[in-house]
C-alpha cells in the first residue's frame, strides 16, 4: 500500500460512536476509522458516499480524515500546489 494518502468514499459511519469504513479508490479494500481520525479535521459528521482522503496507521486503520481537492487527490490533470511543502496535508514528503 503507498505511503502517501489514499482516497476514498465514506461506506458507514456511525455519528454516536464516531466508527466507519472508507472504501479505497486503489485497492477497494474497506478500512475502518474510529472518532480519533476526525480529530483536527473540518469533518463534524460524514455521510456515506461522501469523497475524502485519508492515511493509514501503519495497519489496517484510516487516520487523518481530510477533504482534498482534484489536485490534493493527484486526479491528473491538477497540478499539485504544495509538492513540497511536508507540512501541507499532501504535499511533500517526511523526513
Amino acid at each position: 500500500m503507498s505511503a502517501g494518502p489514499l482516497q476514498g468514499v465514506v461506506k458507514s459511519y456511525d455519528p454516536v460512536s464516531g466508527v466507519g469504513t472508507i472504501i479505497c479508490d486503489t485497492d477497494l479494500n474497506d478500512y475502518e476509522f474510529t472518532r480519533s481520525a476526525l480529530v483536527g479535521s473540518v469533518f463534524r459528521s460524514l455521510r456515506q458516499g461522501q469523497r475524502v482522503v485519508f492515511d493509514l496507521d501503519g495497519g489496517s486503520l484510516a487516520v487523518r480524515l481530510r477533504m482534498g481537492s482534484e489536485a490534493d487527490m493527484g486526479t491528473p490533470g491538477f497540478e499539485q500546489p504544495h509538492p513540497d511543502n511536508v507540512q501541507h496535508p499532501q504535499g511533500g514528503t517526511e523526513g
